[in-house]
């Protein structure tokens, strides 16, 4: 089997899609693969399908959509030739007391294996090992083919579960920006982080990358001006002003001299630009509150 959610659901058994076209049966399905190997109760199912104000006959109508699952696997099964050691849909999708299970049988889900390769990431940049951890994240963000469940229907329980899913691929998408600057790759750099800064106004750490970036590449003014910018939108739409963290980088850009840029490579940079000029590696998730409130 194999089970997709970061992006538009994918589940597939023998290689053929078992998602239904409808929009509950899918949201069913959505629930079942984000969770896949445990037990998801009835009720969370109810409460997933009806905003926490399941029907009376809630129940009953989520085993009508659990036969349509199992319809769409038979046949995926029947049209494949084999099994492969799988007797029925029963056996892919399990009645448990209680609720039901996607049985993923060891097969490839792409949540479970961003999770692996991330960690390993955030490993390697505790490790100072930065070509090791901005390979093994790019390759973990590299299975994002666009927002979690981008194409279901989300209740109360896939709506928080797809905004934890963003924070953990924004969490990595940071560090594998901070392993890139490290490599000297600051020019590199330029091109995505300026999309990036684009799409997510207010996010602090990532603008102030883009400040380093700019600012390596001989460009301090535009790196001021980046910093200006985001404060001009953090007090107009939020009413406050840029974390300690990110002043103290816009002073250091500010006090530094072009003479402190190099262009051979971000070591010799590091070296002779002032403490947060040089985006240190951080370790494992908690970088992406660099420039947090926290200063």
């Amino acid at each position: 089997m194999e089970i997709r959610v970061l992006g538009a659901l994918d589940v597939r058994v023998c290689g053929i899609s078992v998602v239904p076209s409808a929009p509950k049966p899918r949201q069913v399905l959505g629930l079942l693969a984000l969770r896949a190997d445990q037990v998801v109760s009835a009720g969370v199912l109810a409460d997933e399908l009806w905003s926490g104000r399941p029907p009376r006959s809630a129940r009953t109508t989520v085993q009508t959509y659990v036969l349509q699952l199992r319809d769409l696997i038979d046949r995926a099964l029947a049209t494949a030739g084999t099994a492969r050691g799988v007797s029925c849909a029963k056996d892919v999708l399990v009645t448990s007391p209680g609720g039901y299970m996607l049985n993923s049988g060891g097969g490839l889900t792409d949540l479970r294996e961003f999770e692996r390769l991330a960690g390993t990431g955030y490993r390697a940049m505790d490790g100072e090992d930065y070509p090791g951890a901005a390979r093994l994240l790019g390759e973990a963000l590299a299975l994002w083919r666009g927002p979690a469940f981008a194409d279901v229907p989300v209740g109360g329980q896939l709506a928080v579960e797809a905004r934890r899913l963003e924070e953990t691929r924004l969490c990595a998408l940071d560090q594998r920006i901070e392993a890139d600057l490290r490599l000297g790759r600051h020019r590199v750099l330029l091109a995505e982080l300026t999309v990036l800064v684009d799409r997510y106004r207010t996010h602090e750490s990532l603008h102030g990358q883009y400040m380093v970036a700019l600012h390596r590449s001989g460009r301090r003014g535009e790196a001021l001006e980046a910093y200006q910018r985001l404060r001009n939108t953090l007090v107009r739409e939020l009413g406050m002003e840029p974390s300690v963290g990110l002043r103290r980088l816009q002073r250091s850009i500010l006090l530094a001299g072009p003479e402190r840029v190099s262009e051979r490579g971000s070591e010799r940079a590091a070296e002779r630009e002032p403490a947060g000029v040089a985006v240190g590696a951080a370790a494992g998730p908690e970088a992406a509150a660099r420039f947090s409130r926290a200063g």
